[in-house]
């Protein structure tokens, strides 16, 4: 018989010190995003399916946990991924004419896990709306390497993709749907001989250009490789040169082309981000652009974006240590407690008839009182 306390595979508690570390990290990037005029949204846990899973957020089906809602009868999912949610907000409720800028952090639940990454993953993300020209890419670009470094993830890069090359590359080979996607998820997991077999039947020069793909990695060189043996169609070229313009922007930081980096959940249709901090195969963070999201919900608008996973991040970090407080004994004065917690101390007060002990309490001080007077001394 299975444990009572036993959680289900993949799913985990958040311990004191990780949890503390992670509510502290939410914070700041909150107001880093509130900073560059981000409005922050908190939308619900659940929704009707029809809503969560709507046009671009198809590909998210397989990863939706379903519910039947004891009110309605209707089929509701728990959400897997936020973006869809802040694309409804931005089109239904909020109906700005120019830009919007929004950002979210919560949980997200999905019915398998990412390699051997939590199903539970708590995103913290920053969408940009009404925005179509690479300007609004360039912010989300910047906002991202802002956000690694606000964190402190060990020895990131990022790298750059654009889902508007292989969509042009399939739509000029005229790939049915199913093949599209299992050359999408092919590519993605760099999966070389999937590629093969489902190029094998192509004409040129669509075999070798979609073949090309996974090779054309690096910095600028991949790009001038692209060009070199990609077809000079007018989607590839403007797919190149917003690169080549987010690769420029991002002088400095550790940024990188991979046109085979299809990394998400199946709505992007523009550039795509992806960072990955060093020694992990598994991404902390992606986004790009998805324009048209809003369609389904009365308003096509323009779309780009990220969103970090702040467990995966936390399992980049060095161990977190726990906040050191002061130990007040059961008949400390109240006036003393109260003045040191307003002066932002941890102050832990003993209970009658319970030993202290101040090192599973996190304490390395004490309140005592000496001469009538309560004083704090290290221990």
């Amino acid at each position: 018989m299975t444990p009572a306390w036993l959680l289900p595979e993949y799913l985990e508690d958040i311990l004191p010190h990780y949890a503390r570390a992670a509510e502290g990290l939410r914070r700041r990037l909150l107001d880093l995003f509130d900073g560059h005029g981000y409005e922050l949204v908190s939308p619900p846990l659940v929704e009707y399916l029809e809503s969560l899973l709507t046009g671009a957020a198809r590909d998210l089906d397989l990863k939706t946990f379903k519910v039947v809602d004891g009110l309605s009868g209707r089929m509701m999912g728990v959400r897997a991924d936020m973006t869809p949610q802040a694309a409804r907000i931005d089109a239904h409720l909020i109906n700005h004419q120019g830009p919007t800028r929004l950002c979210y952090a919560g949980p997200v639940l999905r019915t398998k896990p990412a390699g051997l990454g939590s199903r539970e993953p708590f995103q913290v993300g920053a969408e940009l709306f009404g925005h179509a020209g690479i300007e609004a890419d360039l912010e989300i670009q910047a906002l991202l390497l802002a956000a690694l470094n606000l964190a402190g993830v060990p020895d990131w890069r990022v790298s750059l993709g654009h889902a508007g090359v292989f969509r042009a590359l399939a739509q000029g080979a005229d790939l049915a749907p199913e093949t599209a996607g299992a050359l999408f998820a092919a590519l993605r997991d760099k999966d070389g001989p999937e590629v093969d077999a489902l190029t094998a039947s192509l004409n040129e020069p669509w075999q070798s250009a979609i073949r090309a793909l996974p090779n054309l990695y690096g910095g600028r060189e991949a790009l001038d490789r692209a060009r070199a043996v990609l077809p000079d169609l007018p989607a590839i070229r403007r797919a190149l040169d917003d690169l080549d313009r987010l690769l420029a922007a991002g002088q400095g930081a550790d940024l990188g082309i991979d046109l085979s980096d299809l990394r998400g959940d199946g709505y992007h249709n523009g550039v795509m981000f992806a960072a990955y901090a060093g020694g992990q195969s598994r991404a902390v963070a992606l986004g790009g652009r998805y324009d048209g999201a809003g369609a389904v919900f009365g308003r096509s608008r323009p779309a780009t974006g990220f969103s970090l996973d702040l467990r995966q991040i936390l399992d980049c970090l060095p161990q977190p240590a726990g906040r050191p407080g002061i130990l007040a004994p059961a008949d400390a004065d109240p006036a003393a407690v109260a003045d040191l917690r307003a002066r932002g101390e941890r102050v832990v007060q003993a209970l009658p008839g319970h030993d202290a002990h101040r090192a599973e309490l996190g304490c390395d001080r004490m309140l005592v009182k000496r001469d009538g007077a309560w004083l704090v001394e290290n221990t």
